[in-house]
């Protein structure tokens, strides 16, 4: 990797998740993991046009391999939760 970028794309993560757990997850709750975990990369220039939109929020199990994904590519470590 680039020292530009650190850890796993959002493709390799998804990628892992599939082989490992046989769970597709979606590019937004990756990155709502990823901020709950305080990895921020950048902005969200898509934001929604109204303060009240609702958006679909990552179920728990999903979570869960999200994070083992997350520590497999030393992205968050254990001590951090």
């Amino acid at each position: 990797m680039s020292g530009f970028q650190k850890g796993a794309t959002y493709r390799v993560i998804k990628a892992y998740m599939k082989e490992h757990s046989g769970l597709k997850v979606s590019f937004l709750y990756i990155a709502q993991v990823k901020r709950k975990y305080g990895i921020i990369e950048r902005d969200n220039y898509n934001l929604p046009k109204s303060d009240d939109a609702k958006q679909p929020q990552c179920p728990p199990e999903k979570e869960k391999a999200i994070i083992e994904a997350l520590r497999h590519f030393k992205m968050i470590t254990e001590e951090r939760k």
